[in-house]
């Protein structure tokens, strides 16, 4: 693979321009992908920062297609996932005519499971009342199906309760056991990626199957040579729900639910199956009881504090071991009943484990949600875990996405991630940011912790939304700033009759609120984490993105309080290694949704004073595109007068 050929993919009259409608030369593209084919080649680390529009999918497809080894691309979403195995890879194999095989692996909930299937429709037992109609769709769906994935089926709901009992776990799943082990939907998968030269899979089944040792990754990463990570800078946070342990009520209320079917069906004889099953549901439901509310994350120290904690922990503790104890009786009798048994003594280490804390370099917290309560064990640093995966044989590892420094400085990611021999580079975006957007800090905005801050975000944002017609994005920190500023905005816009449509996240999908704000033209989106990334609307229905505050993890945050008291200990600045470039990357995100395409224009407000009242105020807005700014809001006004002359 020569800089020669590279650059003749790339350049104006190349490969990729006579093959792709829409394809326009960068020089930061053929930049990317000349660094990504020598980190390839030399079985090297890249960290590489491509801003905005670099058109960085085609800079790592090209040198991966045409290096001929075995290669792994791990995506942020599995939206991503979907795009990049049904379009990106297709366009670019074709225009390179290159004979590469492709396979998409998604983890094992993602495609129907012919046992579950089976027992589901016999037994009939169904959480929702259409659960019952969408079993024979999801049947006649699996008969026909070459892949089994349920994102090819339309007509049933991602969020239908039916999916939980038709999927199978890495806890339920039989295995070599299983009648229907030749035709599994997962097997074939894993097959056919194992049989391909190119693998998309996402950084969820990434580190779950290489850090649990499942037979996916795990079994893909040798023969590869090479592995790329796009939307790298969700890494960190995902490799740390791998690194450490949880355990859920869910997962033991799950235990119960395959116990019963099990006892119905295989040991009905067995009286006292019948009885502990229901008595661990109601200890687990009086475990969820003890914390007053949802939403919430606490250290272990203020979960232990409550009342009741551990008389009740214990009791769901003994519990559980009691139906393990009776399961073992019965494990003989069907491979479905010794599954359930093996489950329930894994689980039981895991609660006893999480109690007995005996791994310093893990910290426990629990999260509350509606229905359940997840205990966690998180480690203080992926950097030793996964500096391990980088060692274990030569490979070339490449790390990609459009926020990853903070003002061209990637230490921090670095750190976090334990490249210790990684080389970095970065470009910025090919759009003319001085031209085409403007960013606006209002004046005489009250300190972030004052009372009143949330209504002045409200009032500040509103002759912006005013003078651009809509057309905007609100995004805030926190759920309660954003249900607090939509219901001030719902009022603001009938007393002075501006007729945007008002939409909220949570009202419905992300996909149908996108789908409703883009065909709309003039909507304002008041939205919190799920419109920060991974969004993208072009063209002149998103014209605005107004960011509440600087987005720094709030200080309650039980693994945050940890690593910076880790941090201090060792005599370091945590706010300026790790509050602050956590900070700006995420910031980066939120201010990425603005200018998607070379004829995008807008504006970017951001409300937090702190940009221009503290000392760090700077390097946060110069690791941000190089916009035109200002703080005084006939400029806004006098910007979208332009666009509108």
């Amino acid at each position: 693979m020569s800089e020669y050929s590279i650059r003749q993919v790339f350049e104006k009259d190349g490969i990729l321009a006579s093959h792709i409608a829409g394809y326009h030369e960068r020089t930061q593209q053929l930049e990317m992908a000349l660094a990504i084919a020598d980190a390839i080649e030399h079985n090297t680390q890249l960290v590489a920062e491509a801003g905005t529009g670099t058109g960085k999918t085609f800079a790592y497809l090209v040198p991966a297609l045409l290096t001929g080894g075995k290669v792994i691309i791990s995506t942020g979403t599995k939206n991503l996932q979907d795009q990049l195995f049904s379009r990106d890879l297709p366009n670019v194999r074709d225009a390179l005519k290159v004979p590469v095989t492709v396979a998409m692996l998604k983890g094992r909930s993602n495609y129907v499971c012919h046992y579950h299937l089976e027992r589901a429709a016999n037994e009939g037992r169904f959480l929702a009342k259409d659960d019952a109609k969408y079993v024979h769709v999801i049947k006649a769906f699996a008969e026909n199906s070459k892949t089994g994935d349920k994102s090819e089926l339309n007509s049933v709901p991602e969020s239908a309760t039916i999916w939980a009992n038709v999927t199978s776990t890495r806890d339920n799943c039989l295995g070599g056991d299983c009648n229907f082990y030749k035709e599994c939907f997962v097997m074939e998968a894993r097959k056919q990626a194992l049989a391909a030269d190119v693998v998309v899979v996402n950084h969820h089944l990434f580190f779950a199957d290489v850090m649990l040792r499942d037979e996916g990754v795990a079994e893909l990463l040798p023969s590869a040579n090479t592995v790329i990570f796009d939307e790298a800078h969700q890494l960190p946070e995902v490799a740390g729900l791998f690194f450490g342990e949880d355990i859920s009520t869910s997962q033991l209320m799950e235990l119960a639910r395959d116990c019963t079917a099990a006892h119905l069906s295989l040991a009905k004889d067995c009286v006292q199956l019948g009885e502990v099953i229901p008595v661990l549901e109601k200890a687990c439901k009086d475990f969820r009881l003890i914390f007053s509310y949802e939403g919430s994350r606490m250290p272990v120290q203020k979960a232990l504090a409550l009342k009741n904690f551990e008389p009740t922990f214990e009791h769901m503790q003994s519990q559980l071991q009691a139906l393990a104890q009776v399961l073992e009786t019965q494990a003989a009798r069907d491979p479905l009943l010794e599954k359930c048994w093996q489950r329930s003594m894994a689980l039981y280490d895991l609660l006893s484990r999480w109690h007995a804390a005996e791994n310093n370099n893990l910290v426990r917290w629990v999260e509350v949600f509606t229905q359940s309560v997840q205990l966690h064990a998180t480690p203080l640093s992926v950097a030793e875990g996964f500096g391990k995966q980088l060692s274990a044989q030569p490979r070339a590892w490449i790390f990609t996405s459009a926020t990853l420094a903070v003002k061209n400085d990637f230490s921090h990611y670095l750190a976090q991630m334990g490249l210790q021999d990684a080389a970095t580079a970065s470009w910025q975006s090919p759009f003319n940011y001085q031209e085409q957007a403007l960013f606006y800090v209002p004046p005489d905005m009250p300190d972030p912790n004052h009372p009143s801050y949330t209504a002045c975000v409200a009032a500040a944002a509103l002759p912006v939304l005013q003078a651009s017609g809509g057309r905007a994005f609100v995004l805030s920190t926190s759920l309660r700033a954003m249900r607090e500023i939509h219901a001030l905005l719902k009022d603001a816009f009938a007393e002075n009759g501006i007729e945007s449509p008002l939409l909220l996240q949570g009202d419905t999908s992300r996909t149908e609120l996108l789908d409703r704000f883009r065909k709309l033209g003039n909507a304002v989106l008041v939205g919190s984490q799920s419109f920060w990334e991974g969004v993208d609307v072009r063209g002149e229905a998103l014209s605005v993105v107004i960011i509440d505050k600087l987005p720094f993890a709030p200080p309650d945050d039980p693994v945050l309080s940890a690593r910076v008291d880790k941090l201090n200990a060792e005599g370091k600045n945590a706010f300026m290694e790790y509050q602050l470039p956590y900070s700006v990357i995420t910031l980066k995100q939120g201010a990425g949704r603005l200018i998607r395409d070379e004829d995008d224009r807008g504006v970017l407000m951001i409300c937090d004073p702190r940009l221009i009242t503290k000392a760090y105020g700077k390097r946060i807005w110069q690791s941000l595109p190089p916009f035109k700014r200002t703080r005084v809001l006939s400029d806004v006004q006098a910007f979208f007068a332009n666009d509108l002359d």
